[in-house]
């Protein structure tokens, strides 16, 4: 089948599924994002592309005078800022961007000041600054390329990172200077390191003191870590990028933390960094005294930690074991009602919102991050426990937790979906999705009650997902199933299509529209699609997600039971099942077809890890521990070794193996092994190599290929006519 004849195949309203899935970065653009709320509730400042197919963001200022109609206004638009010139980007801003899964151009990112009256942000490695009440933005001149601006919380001065220095500038441009230099090629000052960023969600490198005068900065020093080589083999005239990647088992980057003052103080924040390298969280408020939460190697053990700002001196709060591991929930900690330590932890099998010593939930919510800490509450994102009363598969909430007990708990999201929120005093902005509508809607409230929605420009997707949730099998396995769109009862039975993340962080059976839509256009072409949320995925219990300690079998023993648990009451055909994955669900994909044959008959493999010694240190080590001390579990967790390969006396199944060779987060050499190794055995396989792609496929008619191709392999591999 040619990629034309499958493309018409597709729903269409002028513009096929896939090529309007990929020209919109999959319905993320024109969408409102990035909220941030004035304390005296005047203003909500957000980031939103012009429409649904406009990469260029712009920062937006919606005006909520307490008397008259709200209404929207740009407070800065890089086109005019750039004079139309192309956006350009720093070696050091596309890794961040890489890091955080940013595909869009424009304004992505930017930070206020306390008041939320001014604004900065990065432009190809130029700093701008938006005056948010007056609607004007200039640029400031410092050099550059800029990364990560931050305004004082009192508005008077900027910091902002540039060739790994941290530097402050006055906020009308003036006073410019350098507060810490990197001694060699190796250092950094006020950026988040690889491991913190891409493992960790701590995205920064520095903090603000509540009163102005100085920052927390980490200094990173990677100069022990081993450096890998990146090539792009379709370039052979280019030299290849040459990366820091603390593989596992190996040296992390070393990171310290200093107090830096305005006026060219220097005092190094002092705690046992042997016992506890990982900087996992730094909190600096006018609730109190700077707070650290630092972890060990092994994330069995994290230590909370109050700062001296004038001796550096650091004292220990609270520390926290886990046999298993520690997760590290956002939000948290930070200073609570009645000066509390807010945390989020594991008490009584249940993962609880906790302030001083006392736990304000219960097993009946599994708290999943901290939204805001208000005078006499917390806001938190949370999915219903283990002890709730009904299951609510796939849904997250919004409470209001003021106190224990079920009188100091009120959900403010209403009806099934994903929402989440951004407070700031009396006004709240909560973002709902729905499985039943596309999109999101942004609703601002005013205590309670709702004073505007913020616009969404983002196309309607051509084709509507028909998802249903429901459980699977004696461990209640989380299931999204989608059939096509036009069929019917009786219409006989389809080939399976499992279509799974199933790994850690990485939920995608979700109470939501958009998240099912590719499954549900794959469902469209004549399969019966199932994502299923195994052992190991997030929301449920600490203990299911810590069941994958030293075993990710597990995961794939929860797919095949997830399918056998659903075959009684959909239509599927158990002789043609096939699965699909990136990333994690690549891994998982490849594992089934060789280690379950007698279930799959055919897998697309997405950039999967196939070796897990050639995985970052953070990530792998949680569940696996070292390779110098588990070399076993490496080894049976490896799709490489003879365990990996071997399988039942069943026939090979045909894989394709998808990898992009500019990924620096799954390098390519994962896919390039296990080829040799499927060779080597005898076993049939496709490798479609992606260049210039990385770990996220971006580039529109790459994107839109990709599902095609996809779908001509399993068609083709299962027996299904087209």
């Amino acid at each position: 089948m040619t990629l034309s004849s499958q493309q018409s195949a597709t729903p269409s309203a002028g513009l096929s599924f896939p090529r309007q899935h990929a020209r919109t970065q999959r319905f993320t653009l024109g969408v409102p994002r990035g909220f941030s709320v004035s304390p005296d509730g005047e203003r909500v400042v957000f980031v939103r592309s012009g429409s649904g197919t406009d990469r260029s963001h712009r920062l937006w200022v919606l005006d909520l005078p307490r008397d008259g109609e709200p209404g929207e206004r740009v407070a800065a638009d890089p086109v005019a800022l750039l004079a139309g010139a192309e956006e350009e980007l720093s070696p050091q801003e596309r890794a961040r961007r890489e890091r955080s899964r940013e595909g869009s151009a424009g304004i992505v990112a930017y930070a206020v000041d306390g008041a939320v009256e001014l604004a900065a942000f990065a432009l190809s490695g130029r700093l701008f600054a938006a005056e948010l009440r007056a609607g004007t933005a200039r640029e400031l001149a410092v050099p550059g390329p800029v990364i990560d601006p931050r305004p004082s919380p009192d508005g008077r001065s900027v910091a902002y990172v540039a060739e790994g220095a941290l530097r402050v500038v006055g906020a009308d441009g003036s006073g410019d200077r350098a507060l810490a230099v990197p001694e060699d090629e190796h250092v950094s000052y006020g950026l988040a390191e690889f491991i913190a960023s891409e493992e960790m969600g701590r995205e920064r490198g520095y903090w603000w003191s509540p009163d102005s005068d100085r920052l927390l900065v980490a200094r990173a020093d990677d100069r022990a870590v081993g450096r890998w080589w990146i090539a792009d083999p379709a370039h052979p005239e280019r030299e290849p990028q040459r990366v820091a990647y603390p593989a596992a088992g190996t040296a992390n980057a070393e990171v310290r933390l200093f107090v830096l003052g305005l006026d060219g103080s220097r005092t190094e924040v002092v705690w046992d960094r042997e016992r506890y390298p990982y900087l996992a969280r730094v909190h600096w408020s006018a609730a109190g005294a700077p707070l650290l939460l630092v972890q060990a190697r092994d994330q069995r053990e994290q230590l909370f930690l109050t700062v001296d700002p004038e001796s550096g001196k650091t004292a220990g709060v609270r520390t926290e074991a886990d046999p298993v591991w520690l997760e590290l929930p956002q939000g948290a900690p930070a200073w609570g009602p009645g000066g509390g330590l807010v945390r989020v932890t594991d008490e009584g099998g249940a993962r609880v919102l906790a302030v001083g010593e006392e736990a304000w939930t219960d097993a009946g919510l599994h708290v999943r991050s901290v939204l805001d800490v208000g005078a006499d509450d917390v806001l938190v994102s949370a999915s219903a426990g283990e002890a709730a009363a009904e299951p609510e598969t796939g849904e997250i909430h919004v409470y209001r937790v003021a106190g224990g007990g079920a009188e100091g708990l009120t959900r403010l999201s209403e009806g099934a979906g994903v929402h989440g929120a951004v407070r700031s005093g009396a006004v709240t902005v909560l973002v709902s999705a729905r499985p039943e509508a596309p999109g999101s809607v942004a609703r601002v409230l005013r205590d309670g009650e709702q004073v505007a929605v913020v616009a969404s420009y983002a196309q309607r997707p051509v084709i509507s997902a028909r998802v249903r949730l429901t459980e699977a099998g004696a461990r209640r396995i989380p299931c999204a199933v989608l059939l096509p769109s036009g069929y019917e009862e009786g219409d006989g039975p389809l080939p399976v299509l499992m279509d799974p993340y199933g790994g850690p962080h990485g939920q995608r059976v979700l109470a939501a529209h958009n998240p099912h839509l590719t499954s549900q256009w794959f469902a469209d072409q004549g399969f019966a699609v199932v994502v299923a949320d195994g052992r190991g995925m997030p929301g449920r219990s600490p203990a299911w997600e810590k069941s994958v300690a030293r075993d990710f079998g597990v995961t794939l023993d929860d797919q095949v039971d997830a399918l056998l648990g659903l075959a009684g009451s959909f239509p599927f055909d158990l002789e043609r099942v096939a699965i699909r994955g990136w990333s994690y669900g690549g891994y998982l994909a490849a594992r089934a077809v060789l280690q379950r044959p007698d279930v799959f008959r055919a897998a697309v493999v997405g950039a999967p890890v196939t070796d897990w010694r050639l995985y970052d240190t953070h990530y792998t080590e949680r569940y696996l521990g070292t390779p110098q001390d588990d070399p076993e579990v490496y080894a049976a967790q490896s799709l490489l070794t003879d365990d990996g390969l071997s399988a039942p006396e069943e026939p090979a199944r045909p894989m394709m193996v998808v990898h992009g060779l500019a990924d620096d987060n799954v390098v390519v050499g994962h896919a390039l092994r296990l080829s040799s190794a499927l060779l080597a055995a005898g076993r049939p396989h496709e490798v479609l190599p992606l260049s210039g792609v990385t770990h996220m496929t971006p580039q529109e008619q790459v994107a839109e290929n990709l599902l095609l191709l996809q779908v001509e392999f399993l068609k083709r591999s299962l027996g299904v006519m087209s």
